[in-house]
């Protein structure tokens, strides 16, 4: 396998110094394109003082759903690989969010078939973003919405464009080792009861996130409430209520 990947997609989070770029594939290959390989000596070269936390890997909507996950599985695989043999270095709680073909797809094939690479540059100092700010000022007792973080509708699945909130919570959470928090989640859309207790399974998504991190657990609790206490009043008039609805919040315990 030649030691390459791609840099067409450079986005700078406002959270410790984390970027994210994507890495292409041609149809049904586990192994980046071409164009992908002439890119791989570049982006090598500037990157050399970088950690990988997270691999997320995505599929085209031909085939199964079953099929696309194990594709999107090998296609992660691959690019750790690539990682390894380039001496890139690996966060050992490195993230593997083998997605397939469950996210909004573009109508362009070519741009679904990817891995998006999460990682941060060491050598650069955090940079606090309003959130971490505002967590870090905040008192006991006070509750904080974590903005542009997204779910699919009925799923604990988080919109891969919301990863970045979680990581601003994270690095409030490292810098800030008094602080403790309740993560709750709430539901959009029903009225009578939270079907499959999706408002926890939200909440415990962002506990696990926070784990794999290294966060303690004596410092996390999570709990759902399911619809029962709606931003908005439910049925929701549109999407964006009922985005505002399907939140999480954090209940500040200590800081």
């Amino acid at each position: 396998m030649k030691k390459a990947l791609i840099l067409l997609l450079f986005v700078t989070t406002n959270c410790f110094s984390q970027k994210q770029f994507e890495v292409f594939f041609d149809f049904n290959q586990d192994v980046p394109n071409e164009q992908s390989i002439l890119k791989l000596n570049q982006w090598i070269s500037q990157n050399r003082n970088s950690e990988v936390l997270k691999l997320a890997g995505y599929c085209d909507s031909v085939d199964t759903k079953q099929y696309n996950k194990v594709l999107a599985e090998k296609r992660i695989e691959s690019i750790v690989q690539l990682l390894k043999e380039n001496n890139i270095k690996i966060n050992q709680n490195l993230v593997r969010n083998a997605v397939g073909k469950d996210f909004k797809q573009s109508k362009i094939q070519a741009e679904n078939r990817k891995v998006t690479i999460f990682y941060r540059d060491e050598e650069q100092k955090p940079i606090e973003s309003q959130l971490t700010k505002q967590i870090k000022n905040a008192k006991a007792g006070e509750t904080i919405k974590l903005p542009n973080l997204y779910f699919y509708n009925n799923s604990p699945q988080i919109v891969p464009s919301s990863i970045s909130t979680l990581d601003q919570l994270l690095s409030a959470m490292e810098e800030n080792p008094n602080l403790k928090i309740e993560i709750q989640g709430h539901i959009c859309c029903q009225t009578v009861h939270d079907i499959g207790d999706v408002s926890t399974a939200r909440a415990r998504a962002i506990y696990n996130y926070l784990l794999r991190f290294n966060i303690n657990q004596d410092r996390m609790t999570y709990k759902g409430f399911g619809s029962s206490r709606p931003v908005h009043k439910i049925p929701e008039r549109n999407e964006d209520e009922a985005n505002d609805n399907r939140r999480v919040e954090i209940l500040i315990i200590s800081n």
